[in-house]
């Protein structure tokens, strides 16, 4: 039987206000040797507003025999899988924290009165390749609704940043009443594979050792999820932590960073092992607060103007090895995750950096690259002239035609950038 004809890709699992979009299952490719499935291209960009402090992050040494730094040994068991790159920026786009909006499109003079944005990376990419997914780009940040994606016409796209309802937009769906019905299951605990269980049965039947195994993965995931996300709704219901500043009203639930984040770590994770999207922009706002991270005790935008102090060095520097740990922790569950012989951070070009070079001076310049996974020749620091920088743009461009993209151009650049190569394949 030709298993292809009988799985095709857009297999799911329904119940009552509940469609499982399906991963990705050997059954699913095609059995003829002359017509292999082309591997599925995805990417990821994450944007920390806030800055990385670079003498912590960049290595003093160019290419493969680089040391590890302190804000690299949080993933250095991650080193053949990654590439750091110093001495690039956006040309003519300047004006400190506004040219987050400047961050996948390169628009110049941000804070100019006749500035227009223009298309962000992520949403070229759609508009080119037209990926067959649910959603189009899964647009998210860590708070607020201020995102890193732009339309052609320069639009913002508003992003979520509530874990809940981007789970929701993935799994939940049917009439009104099912829907007000399973949210309900959900915030008490219930998981969706409840409803779907004995329709997961069925499916699981006809299917190989190897599909059940990865469909058993996927299953126990969209359960842990689950979990997270109510355990994450107790915080609200608990007193508030006492800090040395008080933090605005709006912010407060805001401040458990890393609780927030990797709630949104699981929902990439799940949408893209699904298929649900191949494009994600995750903003990794700072805050006006002084996040709940042990040993920390100031504003954390605060301590992004440092200029040079030791006390607040030595906190930005137990939050931003926060942030890389996080970082870390996204590249684990995509390696951990296997696709077709392969594994999703192979398949996946992350894109991890800030609009700021310097954030304690507002410099934009020299801006904190790191690209991961893709299906590049990785391992390396690539170090461009700090004083004369190329194009982050031609970056852009080098990540465009890895997913397939026959581009020469983006933004401002100027081709694609040199020494970062792709893998076979």
């Amino acid at each position: 039987m030709n298993n292809y004809k009988k799985l095709s890709r857009r297999n799911f699992l329904r119940g009552a206000g509940v469609t499982l979009t399906l991963p990705f299952l050997d059954a699913m490719l095609p059995l003829r040797a002359e017509s292999p499935a082309k591997p599925l291209r995805r990417m990821i960009c994450i944007n920390t507003n806030l800055g990385l402090h670079t003498p912590n992050l960049f290595p003093t040494k160019a290419g493969k025999e680089y040391d590890i730094t302190p804000y690299l040994e949080p993933i250095k068991e991650f080193r053949n899988d990654f590439t750091v790159f110093s001495g690039l920026s956006h040309p003519d786009v300047d004006g400190g924290h506004p040219t987050e909006m400047c961050y996948l499109t390169a628009a110049p003079h941000p804070r100019a009165d006749n500035f227009k944005n223009s298309i962000s990376l992520d949403q070229y990419a759609i508009e080119r390749l037209v990926p067959d997914t649910r959603i189009g780009a899964l647009v998210l940040s860590s708070h607020s609704s201020r995102g890193l994606s732009y339309t052609r016409s320069g639009v913002p796209i508003p992003s979520e940043s509530r874990a809940s309802r981007v789970f929701r937009e993935m799994f939940v769906n049917g009439t009104p009443t099912e829907v007000k019905a399973q949210v309900q299951k959900l915030q008490q605990g219930e998981s969706i594979m409840d409803t779907v269980l004995e329709e997961a049965k069925r499916f699981q039947k006809g299917l190989g050792k190897q599909d059940r195994e990865k469909l058993d993965e996927y299953f126990s995931a969209v359960r842990e999820v689950e979990n997270r996300m109510v355990k994450a709704q107790e915080w609200s219901k608990k007193p508030k932590p006492k800090v040395d500043a008080k933090p605005p009203v709006d912010i407060t639930n805001n401040l458990e960073v890393p609780a927030c984040v990797r709630l949104m770590i699981d929902m990439m994770q799940l949408a893209l092992q699904t298929d649900s999207t191949r494009f994600i922009t995750f903003a990794l706002h700072g805050l006006n607060a002084v996040p709940i991270i042990p040993g920390v005790t100031q504003d954390w935008h605060n301590l992004s103007h440092h200029g040079q102090d030791p006390a607040k060095l030595a906190e930005l520097r137990i939050v931003e090895i926060q942030q890389m740990k996080l970082f870390g922790e996204l590249l684990t569950k995509l390696k951990e995750t296997k696709e077709q012989g392969n594994n999703l951070l192979d398949r996946t070009t992350i894109l991890f950096g800030s609009n700021l070079g310097n954030a304690s001076s507002h410099d934009n310049k020299n801006m904190p690259i790191i690209v991961a996974g893709g299906g590049f020749k990785h391992g390396q620091h690539l170090a461009f002239d700090p004083k004369k920088n190329p194009p982050l743009s031609n970056l852009y461009v080098s990540m465009l035609q890895r997913l397939g993209v026959e581009a020469g151009k983006f933004g401002s650049s100027t081709g694609s950038i040199a020494g970062f190569e792709m893998t076979a394949g």
